[in-house]
């Protein structure tokens, strides 16, 4: 694997560290949490022998973008404009986009917000937001307490995970990984969420609060996502009592929804299922 790096402005004062690879049709993947874009080390080279350009950020907030302050900014309407800015700086008015996790959250907000930039869409292992917060309850969603934490009023999601960072974001690499994650990358997950803690905190504050009035808004319009969507989950309705597939086909008018065995960090565990998935998407 052989980066190009770079950084680009996409809203004033906010810059994002993004690693390029290959050359032709465009496409953005998003990481998700508490991760970077280094999460993409094994699918962009796949992505890239097979003809695409493909761009990998740090989210605002994540890995060594910059990190502004509020929750407001951490709005996925705003990420999404990120994206969409920085397609555009690249030279490419219209993409390809997958996400991962929080990615997948800023993934969609840009294909609802902006059809005519994204041409195909895909999701990896999450709801969109409103629904992950209507599937959630009972005992069985203790599986999302961090949600419910890092939604909580400031200092305190702050102070309790400054208090022991390694143990906190090491819990959801550790038990979500599967075993995918090599120590020197687990390492470099860790030491970049610990310099971010606000900044994911108020990622996590948005969705809890502007980002769920946002897709109300939507849901009550009848908004839906008008490009190809492909989305690769595990198989969370069964242990948590929903229907995924029905869940997702309310927001999406040309879904491939599959059910997958790989654990959430599905990019580092089975990057040729993930990799196969993305084209059989951009062929469509």
């Amino acid at each position: 694997m052989d980066f190009s790096y770079r950084r680009v402005e996409v809203a004033p004062s906010v810059t994002l560290n993004v690693a390029t690879l290959g050359s032709g049709r465009p496409i953005v993947l998003l990481h998700g949490f508490p991760q970077t874009h280094l999460m993409w080390r094994h699918v962009a080279p796949r992505l890239a022998d097979a003809g695409y350009q493909v761009i990998c950020p740090d989210l605002r907030g994540y890995g060594d973008s910059d990190k502004p302050d509020g929750t407001a900014a951490y709005a996925k309407r705003v990420m999404a404009a990120d994206v969409v800015a920085l397609a555009q700086a690249l030279g490419h008015e219209r993409f390809a986009l997958a996400g991962h996790d929080r990615g997948a959250l800023v993934a969609i907000r840009a294909g609802l917000d902006h059809p005519e930039h994204v041409t195909h869409l895909a999701s990896l292992d999450v709801l969109p937001t409103l629904d992950s917060w209507e599937v959630l309850q009972g005992t069985g969603g203790v599986i999302g307490f961090h949600l419910y934490l890092m939604a909580a009023p400031a200092p305190v999601p702050e102070r309790l995970i400054a208090g022991a960072p390694d143990v906190f974001f090491g819990h959801f690499l550790d038990t979500w990984g599967n075993g995918s994650i090599p120590a020197d990358f687990r390492e470099v997950y860790l030491r970049a969420s610990r310099n971010a803690i606000p900044s994911i905190i108020s990622d996590y504050r948005a969705t809890a609060t502007i980002d769920v009035d946002d897709d109300r808004a939507d849901r009550a319009a009848g908004r839906r996502l008008q490009m190809p969507v492909t989305v690769l989950q595990q198989d969370w309705g069964a242990a948590l009592g929903f229907d995924a597939k029905a869940r997702w086909s309310a927001w999406a008018t040309d879904l491939t929804h599959q059910t997958v065995t790989a654990g959430h960090f599905m990019a580092e565990e089975d990057p040729e299922l993930v990799v196969r998935h993305l084209l059989a998407l951009l062929d469509r």
